[in-house]
């Protein structure tokens, strides 16, 4: 039998392992929205539920894109605040077009700076083509707080992109073929030729059905081609930009937390390469959205749902 003195010491040693390991909790986030100031100009967020559940932090695809598809997540808000923001420069953030503020690490502390101004201690890491690039460099800088990370058409590497575009481009019919070569051969990317190619492409492999908008989606918010054209490129298969060389595949390795890959079925983040990715993250989930494209919560958004729901769900709260 334990006596007093035993019994009050493990108290003690249990109060104190209390008061210096407390759990981490976030504070109950309100719908809403509002700018935070970064290096070089204010970036928009927008907040869409309420709750102190575990929230979903958005990072956007381009680079020069906007966060207007994570609108089409509002029915996840319903149980998990969502969290999307525009990067610097583009959507509802301050425009500018200096180039000193492109680079990754730029990037990346933007997200810090909403994670900190939102004081959330926990939180799931969604982030869509380029946006998860910009996940997997925050996460391995800043790994504290993430509960999870969810992957969805990743880009991680522009050799694999690329690699990936070329054995798209080879099943196409031979006269787009042939204009996207000759557009890259002589670096003349303003043709009509090249411009039709453009959209063949797309209509294929980007957003395969007709623009859905969401009832959310009411302000413009209107996407930077001087970003894109600066950092990547004039479409999705020519890489010319700042992120020609781009190549982090090998930071997956050191994700520790739950991970989920989606990819569309017929998505140019092939679905081949995002499998082969997905197994170098321990335990990672994988799941292939039916019937879609690059822009899979416009073509298929009940499956990616549907995906996302089962992946926190299993993870609890």
């Amino acid at each position: 039998m334990m006596n007093t003195s035993n019994y009050c010491i493990l108290l003690l040693l249990f109060l104190s392992a209390c008061t210096f390991n407390p759990k981490p909790s976030n504070p109950v986030l309100r719908q809403g929205e509002g700018f935070v100031r970064v290096e070089g100009g204010k970036i928009w967020y927008g907040i869409m539920g309420e709750g102190d559940k575990t929230p979903l932090l958005c990072l956007h695809g381009g680079p020069g894109g906007t966060s207007r598809s994570y609108y089409n997540l509002s029915e996840i808000a319903k149980t998990h605040p969502v969290v999307l923001f525009d990067q610097l420069g583009t959507g509802r953030s301050e425009h500018h077009q200096d180039t000193s503020l492109l680079k990754v690490d730029k990037f990346v502390e933007q997200v810090k700076a909403i994670r900190t101004e939102l004081k959330l201690n926990e939180f799931y890491l969604v982030g869509s083509s380029w946006g998860a690039a910009l996940a997997l460099e925050y996460y391995t800088r800043y790994p504290e707080g993430v509960k999870g990370i969810i992957f969805n058409s990743p880009y991680f590497s522009t050799p694999i992109w690329t690699e990936d575009a070329e054995a798209l481009i080879a099943k196409l019919p031979d006269s787009i073929q042939t204009a996207i070569r000759i557009a890259e051969r002589d670096s003349l990317f303003d043709t009509a030729a090249y411009a039709a190619a453009n959209s063949f492409f797309a209509r294929k492999h980007g957003r395969r059905k007709a623009f859905v908008k969401h009832p959310y989606d009411t302000v413009p918010s209107n996407r930077n081609t001087f970003i894109y054209n600066y950092m990547w490129g004039p479409s999705e298969f020519t890489a010319r930009g700042t992120l020609r060389n781009y190549d982090n595949v090998q930071s997956l390795e050191k994700v520790k937390v739950p991970t989920l890959f989606t990819t569309g079925e017929f998505d140019e983040a092939r679905p081949e390469t995002v499998k082969r990715l997905s197994r170098l993250v321990k335990d990672a989930r994988f799941v292939v959205i039916p019937d879609a494209g690059h822009f899979s919560l416009n073509d298929n958004r009940p499956a990616v749902i549907k995906a996302i729901r089962e992946f926190i769900d299993a993870h609890k709260n």
